[in-house]
């Protein structure tokens, strides 16, 4: 089977203890999680998980089984790159006299869409939202000039169809 990259999206309560649960699952699997988001969820006291994983999709189905049996969890899905609509977002620490010693910095942040959050003395900062890629591409065009810090969020992600979750906990509620 071929390996792909998933974005499994959780919703279950927000208790003490889960993420050391769901993060066992895929230890036991041997599954490095790539990506990791927990944040609201468009339903009133719902956490969603967002969880990026490099593997087959068999592997992925089995994952969201066992995320499943937890208690807490009301619904868990995997989706592919394509079903989805998903951004992250890096803050990139440059040294201040690049930003205008060096002509090229200020290019790559027009041409990446970026913007600067702060300047100051020392150093300046450059925020991007972006795909992985997009990310990627501007590491690498900055790198040269060096990246006093980096840092990258997890995947936000939405699906492009209707989640079943939304018509489930319809039903719930109107029970």
């Amino acid at each position: 089977m071929e390996k792909k990259w998933f974005t499994i999206s959780i919703y279950s309560e927000n208790n003490v203890g889960l993420l050391n649960r769901i993060s066992g699952i895929f230890l036991k699997r041997h599954i490095n999680i790539e990506s990791l988001n927990v944040s609201k969820s468009e339903i009133e006291n719902v956490s969603k998980f967002i969880v990026v994983v490099f593997c087959e999709e068999e592997i992925a189905r089995k994952i969201v089984g066992q995320i499943e049996k937890q208690i807490e969890v009301i619904k868990a899905f995997y989706h592919l790159d394509d079903e989805t609509i998903y951004q992250e977002s890096v803050l990139f620490k440059i040294a201040s006299s690049l930003l205008f010693d060096e002509r090229q910095i200020q290019n790559i942040i027009k041409d990446n869409n970026a913007t600067i959050v702060t300047v100051s003395r020392e150093f300046f900062v450059i925020a991007k939202t972006g795909r992985k890629h997009e990310i990627d591409e501007m590491y690498m065009q900055l790198l040269p000039f060096g990246i006093m810090q980096f840092v990258r969020s997890g995947r936000i992600a939405i699906t492009k169809t209707e989640m079943p979750i939304s018509a489930l906990l319809a039903k719930f509620q109107k029970s």
